[in-house]
């Protein structure tokens, strides 16, 4: 089960909720939210007066009393339904914790069965078909299809292959072909599931900066607030007003923005819940707030915009060599080589000439390609054949290409193709075409981005040519070409210095500096342990389209919250014509005429603006959860949009609902 298939308001959860909700009375647990503990407060002195003081209006104050009781349940409801779907989501994902042994390589090369628990950091298995991953980690040697279905809910399995940045696998996949040798990254109860359990449970987290501001600004408008309702009785006192105690009470909770303040953790856990439902796990409530305010974009290619390593689409002979002989040496280069651009080639070959059948090995010194040398081959007694970049195969066949060649290198260089030369010896036998392939949907995503205003920069090692092709392929706005991991992380500092939140994602270790320098790193499941360990969001799909999801979320959170406070302050309008002439009135006629709503009497007046201030933080509970609609446009006209929509709305929505509420009390004759 994946976080996907959990709903809020199942009738389980909702009655933990509930329970919850009573058990967050506690003010010791309650004083982190200023406003709802002010709102406790002023319930425990109504409830007290209505028990202690039998007067004329003890049936009004206990009234109030019960509402101020439901407004502080409603707040923590709010919070307790988010609180548990977390707590459901790790019960789930617990559930879906195999228990498993490993084959773990000893130091003579013997297997040993042992419990998975029993894996540590650096220990080796081997895992065969059907069985399911140990525990967290990178593989050595090898390529398998896995089912990641119980940790992405994706059931299209995926292909995890040594030797390139497509080779992290999680503890309690399942390997559906092959075997794989895997090198454990993790130590026990250190796993990615382990993390995510422990993620999905700290629903205590940290509040972000933003949610420490807005906390800062609701505690001074609570303190403006309560001055206000003291002057007020110091002013009572001074004419020999008798303003009731429960009155002042009920004029501070409706005026004080208890809506936003009950809803504002809510807003926040379900904003990394919605991440969640992405396939996205977020590291903290900070990353997804900085992806609310992401203003460039640092994207890698390879791995992220491509598919990962380049893969063979061609295969040209050399001018008077044989196709026969060249397909020959090109297999035999590359049977043995595990890089995801030898495997291709010989899916290409076994494609376009299954009559060519794979060589034994036996015999044969299979040379590994290195930075330094350039090229791989193999070795068959004093026989040399060698496959790699053109210099390093002038050098090594001491000639220069054929003119024909050396002009198809050219050309497929200019084209962003990666041409790889072929010899036998001295004698030089054709080029391999090796192409990367773009994943399906980035064009059309980064034209999304560009119209919320965000700028796309593509990094990579490649040449400018190379780099250029596949920009003006996918539609970035600009890239970074020959790019190191250092200049990566200079160019993202630079950026961070003009005043920019940047985000970048990645896959590979030398992504992992960058990552961590970013004010939103993501990384790609399939990657690196060093760039997943790096990074502060981890993208469980592996898809940079993801990126959009993600920086979309992060803005519906920030604009949530920014809408619901809008909301909150504006509601105080309606509440200032409900409470404050119904408040004067027995002792200045002259306030009749504010009564615009022309409620029935002042105890239901104050009552029914009570009673909305609490109904109106349940009513708001899906929005909370859901997020205001967003759409690909600016951020300015996003916020004057819902500064229009929710500023008016919070206007005129506590106008009608007071009323009504007013009409219903005065049906129900509760009216004093």
């Amino acid at each position: 089960m994946t976080a996907k298939t959990i709903s809020a308001f199942t009738p389980r959860l909702l009655c933990l909720a509930v329970l919850h909700s009573f058990k967050k009375l506690n003010p010791f647990e309650l004083w982190r939210n200023p406003v709802i503990f002010i709102t406790e407060i002023g319930a425990l002195i109504t409830t007290s007066e209505a028990f202690l003081y039998h007067d004329a209006l003890h049936l009004f104050t206990f009234h109030v009393s019960i509402w101020l009781w439901f407004t502080v349940l409603f707040a923590n409801f709010a919070e307790a339904i988010a609180e548990s779907r977390n707590r459901a989501q790790a019960a789930a994902l617990k559930a879906a914790r195999v228990e498993t042994t490993a084959n773990r390589v000893k130091s003579d090369g013997s297997l040993e069965k042992i419990h998975a628990r029993e894996l540590k950091k650096g220990d080796i298995v081997w895992v065969r078909k059907n069985e399911t991953i140990p525990g967290d980690g990178e593989i050595i040697h090898g390529i398998a299809s896995i089912d990641e279905s119980s940790i992405t809910g994706e059931s299209v399995p995926v292909i995890r292959a040594s030797g390139t940045d497509q080779n992290a696998v999680t503890a309690g996949c399942i390997v559906l072909s092959d075997e794989i040798q895997v090198k454990i990254t993790s130590n026990p109860g250190e796993s990615f599931l382990d993390r995510m359990i422990r993620l999905i449970e700290g629903a205590k987290r940290k509040k972000t900066l933003n949610e420490i501001a807005l906390t800062i600004l609701l505690s001074g408008l609570t303190l403006i607030f309560l001055a206000m309702i003291l002057s007020f009785k110091i002013f009572g006192l001074y004419f020999h007003l008798d303003i009731s105690i429960a009155i002042l009470v009920a004029l501070l909770i409706c005026l004080i923005p208890t809506t936003i303040g009950g809803l504002l953790s809510a807003i926040g856990i379900a904003g990394i819940n919605r991440l969640m439902q992405k396939n996205v796990l977020a590291m903290s409530g900070q990353a997804v707030e900085a992806a609310g305010d992401v203003d460039t974009l640092l994207i890698d290619k390879t791995g992220t915009i491509t598919l990962g390593n380049r893969r063979a689409h061609k295969l040209i002979a050399a001018p008077g060599v044989s196709e026969e002989e060249f397909l020959k040496v090109t297999l035999l280069t590359s049977f043995l080589d595990e890089t995801t651009e030898g495997r291709s080639i010989v899916e290409l070959i076994r494609k376009e000439h299954p009559e060519l059948e794979i060589p034994s090995s036996d015999g044969r010194q299979f040379i590994p390609f290195s930075a330094e040398s350039r090229m791989s081959g193999i070795d068959i007694g004093t026989e040399r054949y060698r496959k790699g970049a053109k210099d390093a195969i002038q050098t090594f066949a001491q000639k220069n290409l054929p003119f024909a060649l050396e002009g198809a290198v050219k050309q497929f260089s200019e084209l962003g193709e990666t041409p790889l030369v072929v010899a036998s010896g001295s004698q030089i036998l054709g080029l391999i075409l090796l192409k990367d392939t773009i994943k399906e949907g980035l064009p059309e995503q980064f034209a999304r981005f560009r119209s919320m205003g965000l700028k796309t920069v593509m990094m990579t090692g490649d040449n400018e040519i190379t780099a250029s092709t596949i920009a003006r392929e996918v539609g970035v706005d600009g890239f970074l070409a020959k790019v190191s991991p250092e200049a990566k992380l200079r160019h993202l500092i630079s950026l961070q210095k003009k005043g920019e939140v940047v985000a970048m994602t990645g896959d590979g270790v030398n992504d992992a500096p960058a990552l961590a320098q970013a004010d939103v790193g993501v990384a790609m499941n399939a990657g690196t342990q060093a760039a997943k360990e790096a990074a502060n969001m981890i993208d469980l799909d592996s898809h940079p389209t993801k990126l959009f999801e993600i920086i979309e979320i992060g803005k519906q959170m920030l604009m949530t919250r920014g809408a619901l406070t809008t909301f909150s302050i504006a509601n105080d309008v309606a509440k200032y014509f409900a409470i404050i002439p119904a408040m004067l009135i027995p002792y200045f006629p002259f306030f009749e005429a504010f009564n615009v709503m022309r409620l029935a009497t002042p105890q239901s007046a104050i009552l029914s603006a009570v009673i909305f201030n609490a109904l109106i933080i349940i009513a708001l509970i899906p929005l909370a959860f859901k997020g205001v609609k967003i759409q690909a446009r600016s951020a300015s006209f996003l916020l004057n949009r819902n500064l229009s929509l929710y500023g008016i709305g919070g206007v005129v929505l506590p106008f009608v609902g007071i009323k009504l509420i007013n009409m219903i009390l005065a049906t129900l004759h509760l009216t004093a």
